[in-house]
């Protein structure tokens, strides 16, 4: 088996966003919420680049990554460092974009639409889990986490017109 356990392929799937951390010509951090972070095989994340100039930039001088995954909910996700590529021409390109297309939920855009350019693929080199410290109290349960922020999460949507 590869890095990505099968939680973590599903905590991926399921929440659709990764924050991707990269690092600047300058030695800072760059941090940037990618939309279309998905699994491309048990080693291995994907992400299209739909507006990424800065990361790309960051990545082609310094391959290194962190992404943390969070389900919001739960309080649980998990971190992942590694080395991406950049992919932007060649057969690996066409396989990533047939990959996305079928997949592709953007409600803005469609895939056809979009330009996507280019595909940062991501060698997973660590993984490791992310746990809210709500979770020390072993009084509470995930359940009990899970209810409350689902309460928060709603009070946060419209109210509906009459």
């Amino acid at each position: 088996m590869g890095k990505l356990s099968d939680d973590m392929q599903r905590v991926v799937r399921e929440q659709r966003l990764g924050y991707v951390a990269t690092v600047c010509p300058d030695g800072t951090p760059n941090l940037s919420p990618k939309g279309t972070l998905t699994v491309w095989d048990d080693d291995h994340l994907v992400f299209a680049d739909i507006r990424s100039p800065a990361t790309l930039r960051n990545l082609r001088l310094n391959p290194a990554v962190e992404i943390n995954v969070v389900d919001p909910v739960v309080r649980k996700g998990y971190r992942f460092k590694g080395k991406a590529t950049v992919v932007d021409h060649g057969p690996l390109k066409d396989e990533i974009r047939e990959f996305y297309a079928s997949r592709w939920i953007d409600t803005g855009k469609s895939m056809v639409e979009l330009e996507l350019r280019s595909f940062v693929l991501i060698k997973v080199e660590q993984a490791l889990p992310l746990i809210s410290p709500s979770y020390d109290d072993p009084k509470i349960t995930e359940e009990e986490i899970r209810a409350a922020w689902s309460k928060h999460y709603q009070s946060l949507q419209p109210k509906a017109r009459r």
